[in-house]
């Protein structure tokens, strides 16, 4: 089988790439090992993603965003500004989205929404411009490519080739480590348990970053539940990962009387409203991005900490930077591999992703450090960016996805 583009992965990144190259007269398949109805339907996996309004947009042009809406009205909540906090005090670093141009600094939507939405893109684009082959339940075992593209074979026997091969297989891409590319890795050892739950107090879609001692916590705010009318958000606890274990098998009261605790009651009353949800956290970033007729998007070019929000989005940025060179080369009839365009979309997609992944691991160490000078460190520095404006301004921007 021999196609212009072969992406390994159909998860958000691949799909939402495939859609953005289709119509354009190129053919792209994608090779995903899940079934394809797990594909189509993802269950809920816990994770809430926070957009920027770049992101938002692009996902907009992708169509994503309005078939989320039909799906569910309730489904896209504003995320309106971010409160920093440290420890057990009530003082808070407040980043506004009146340091912005929107109501808003982005929104937050849950992921198997939107793997569920670009699913649904790509199916219309095969209906429409019969330019897309998925090939589900299937894997990638072995990769080779050389002057004339990529040459790719299948766990069933089958071959495939291609002029460019794309991994967006996850931040520990098996296509990547294929290609005899090697990454940075940084594990926190460290676990997030993720879900949703119900609390008394309203959020005022305020997100929070709560950087407490011994433990992290993270509240997003969702929409009210349209059945109910009950405060609803995404909570998000870190923690030493052997500690994460029995609040998985608590029952729900319990565990609701526990993340109250954890919280300090600053949200009263907390119920669980959802499955619960345990993710290793590992930082990756690998050496190159790219190689002969490949390349990487999504979580398999950047694997990013979630304390900063920018894991899908910096997906988003992958694939707009490198569907727009594919392009931009297909329609002027130069190679869509060549060695100039895949640099290219290296260097854009480092520059707008390194310097974040660097600070990420910063604030991380500096703010799960628990010693005495690190708490004064981090109180110090929260009361400072709350009186400088300018930084709080960058800092909303970034949210905001503005560059």
């Amino acid at each position: 089988m021999n196609f212009d583009i072969l992406i390994s992965g159909a998860g958000p990144a691949g799909l939402c790439l495939a859609r953005a190259l289709s119509g354009q007269g190129l053919h792209t398949a994608l090779v995903e090992q899940q079934t394809l109805a797990a594909t189509a339907q993802p269950a809920f996996d816990g994770r809430e993603i926070a957009l920027t309004q770049h992101s938002a947009q692009l996902m907009r042009t992708l169509g994503l965003w309005q078939r989320i809406e039909a799906h569910d009205p309730h489904a896209l909540s504003p995320l309106r500004d971010a409160r920093v906090l440290n420890g057990p005090s009530p003082f808070a670093m407040v980043i506004s989205h009146g340091l912005g141009t929107h109501s808003e600094l982005g929104w937050l939507v849950s992921n198997h929404l939107i793997r569920r939405a670009a699913f649904e893109a790509v199916h219309e684009a095969q209906q429409r411009y019969h330019d897309i082959t998925l090939l589900t339940g299937e894997q990638v075992v072995g990769v080779r490519t050389d002057a004339q593209g990529a040459h790719v074979s299948l766990a069933s026997g089958g071959t495939m080739h291609a002029k460019l091969l794309v991994a967006a297989d996850s931040r520990f891409s098996a296509t990547r480590r294929a290609m005899g590319i090697a990454a940075d890795l940084h594990d926190f050892g460290r676990s997030m348990l993720v879900c949703m739950m119900t609390h008394d107090t309203p959020h005022d879609h305020v997100a929070w970053e709560w950087f407490d001692y011994g433990q992290t916590l993270a509240l997003l705010p969702m929409n009210d539940d349209p059945a109910t009318g009950a405060h609803r958000s995404s909570v998000v606890l870190t923690l030493p990962s052997q500690e994460i274990e029995p609040l998985l098998t608590l029952d729900a009261e319990a565990f609701g009387h526990e993340m109250a605790r954890r919280f300090a009651r600053r949200l009263g009353l907390m119920t669980l409203v959802s499955t619960r949800h345990a993710y290793p956290l590992v930082g990756v970033y690998p050496r190159r991005m790219v190689a002969q007729c490949f390349a990487c998007v999504g979580d398999a070019a950047v694997g990013m900490h979630p304390v900063t929000a920018h894991g899908f989005n910096f997906g988003l940025l992958s694939i707009d930077a490198l569907a727009r060179g594919v392009l931009a080369a297909h329609a002027a009839g130069r190679d869509i591999a060549s060695a100039e365009l895949l640099n290219h979309y290296e260097q854009t997609h480092r520059r707008a992703t390194r310097p974040m992944y660097l600070a990420t691991q910063f604030i991380t160490r500096l703010y799960t450090h628990d010693t005495p000078p690190a708490r004064a460190l981090r109180d110090v520095a929260l009361r400072i960016g709350e009186r400088l404006t300018p930084f709080k301004r960058a800092v909303a921007a970034s949210l905001m996805g503005v560059r």
